[in-house]
């Protein structure tokens, strides 16, 4: 790819936007830096906060443990420690710098103040807004689609800020299937196809420019000083908290479990390391992760069998940065035509990004990744999200594994063609189809999740 070409510093751009650092669980955090927010526009401590979100978020807090909270789960808790010490500068660090002598005032608070957590009767997917009072006094904020993407605040009722958004878009996606529909009768452009919502309402750089060749391509011909210090911090905070999961007890132990009577195994090391960064996440621990998509299990399965595989097999670091471009921004590309939550487990386009960037690095290209993410995806598609919690390093276990069968396949001469199931011929397409399938078929799978986790709160 040449540097004049256009995609070039949107690639660039893109993996600026999406990998950056995050403490804890990113919904709970999300909402921490809202409740943070709204106490600096409140000007004091609230002693009541009214907490409307949508379905979405309630299912991705309600097991994890927000850190810096002494183990604390859930809505209350994650809103509490952010009005409570919350440092709203640092979005989504905005509990990083909590001393531990401090910790206590969080439950504290939780004991005195009133917090009342509603599911919002909305059309978005990614929606939070807290309401923090006291006395006659009010602060209303607003987070609208992804993480720190404030839209509104109000100060006693008054707008103080506001951004433009599309109320329909939510109800928008309940019709995008027969659009899409019309749009393959009219033999539209794939690429103008997935040039989602999200993209628009975060003003962020489209995604539509990516593709798994143009993926590639720019990999192959990057100047790796232009992304060397995101990477370098990827490859810093993913492997140290997938190191401490493998050095203590969290949750489940999915990592320590995967990796006991198999340390030589390369494959098995890779699934253990990036399942024990989720053990430790999942579970409390208070390193930051850098995200990617939204999400720090994603951040972490994109790279950590990635770095992994590289350290193992003595590969240089200007190789492996190269193909964490590959990583990620396949990553970033599945996740693209799903959308930042949705029923479909996001660590899926995860796994299938790793394997990807293990087959950059054993010489493959487009021809390899393009079988290895079409044969991943015809595997583990049917994963479902039914929140953050300790299961999800099991899951990223499974997703790793699909990906690096994917690349056996391809291998030995082996694929998934075009027909089979949700595998249509040439690896866009059958994107597109996961896409829809995850974004639009599994709407009533997330709404039906939502209510049975609902039904135990």
């Amino acid at each position: 790819m040449l540097h004049t070409d256009t995609r070039y510093d949107r690639y660039i751009k893109i993996l600026k936007e999406e990998l950056i650092p995050a403490m804890g669980c990113t919904e709970p955090i999300a909402l921490a830096y809202g409740a943070a927010k709204a106490r600096a526009l409140l000007g004091t401590l609230p002693d009541r906060l009214l907490v409307q979100v949508s379905g979405n978020i309630i299912k991705n807090v309600k097991s994890v443990v927000v850190p810096h909270t002494g183990g604390l789960r859930g809505i209350p808790a994650a809103v509490a420690a952010g009005a409570a010490l919350g440092d709203a500068s640092r979005k989504l660090e905005v509990l990083s710098d909590v001393e531990e002598e401090r910790i206590s005032e969080i439950t504290e608070y939780l004991k005195r103040v009133q917090i009342e957590v509603v599911h919002a009767d909305t059309p978005h997917i990614f929606d939070i807004m807290i309401t923090a009072f006291c006395g006659e006094e009010s602060a209303f904020v607003r987070i609208l689609e992804h993480h720190t993407n404030i839209v509104c605040m109000k100060k006693n009722g008054q707008t103080v800020f506001e951004k433009k958004m599309d109320e329909n878009a939510g109800k928008e996606e309940n019709r995008k299937e027969e659009t899409r529909k019309e749009e393959d009768r009219k033999g539209a452009d794939r690429k103008e196809e997935n040039r989602t919502e999200e993209a628009r309402k975060e003003e962020l750089t489209d995604r539509s420019c990516l593709s798994v060749e143009g993926i590639v391509d720019f990999a192959d011909s990057v100047e790796t000083e232009e992304v060397r210090e995101i990477l370098e911090r990827q490859i810093s905070y993913n492997m140290a908290i997938a190191e401490e999961g493998l050095a203590h007890d969290y949750g489940a132990n999915i990592g320590k479990t995967l990796l006991f009577g198999h340390e030589e195994d390369l494959e098995r090391k890779m699934r253990a390391y990036a399942a024990a960064g989720s053990d430790a996440r999942m579970n409390g621990c208070e390193l930051p992760v850098i995200i990617n998509s939204g999400s720090g299990n994603q951040g972490i399965t994109s790279s950590v069998p990635v770095i992994v595989y590289a350290g193992e097999k003595g590969i240089g670091r200007e190789e492996l940065l190269r193909a964490l471009c590959v990583s990620n921004l396949i990553t970033i590309h599945l996740k693209t035509g799903i959308g930042r939550l949705s029923a479909y487990c996001g660590v899926v386009s995860a796994g299938c990004g790793a394997a990807a960037g293990i087959a950059y690095l054993q010489g493959g290209r487009f021809d390899m990744i393009a079988h290895t993410v079409v044969n991943a995806l015809a595997m583990d598609s049917g994963i479902v999200c039914d929140g953050a919690k300790a299961s999800c390093a099991a899951k990223i276990s499974s997703a790793v594994d699909a990906g690096m069968l994917g690349l056996a396949m391809y291998q030995n001469g082996n694929q998934f063609w075009g027909g089979d199931g949700l595998v249509r011929k040439g690896v866009e397409n059958t994107i597109s189809n996961i896409g829809r399938l995850a974004r639009n078929g599994m709407q009533e799978t997330d709404k039906e999740i939502i209510r049975l986790m609902m039904e135990d709160c």
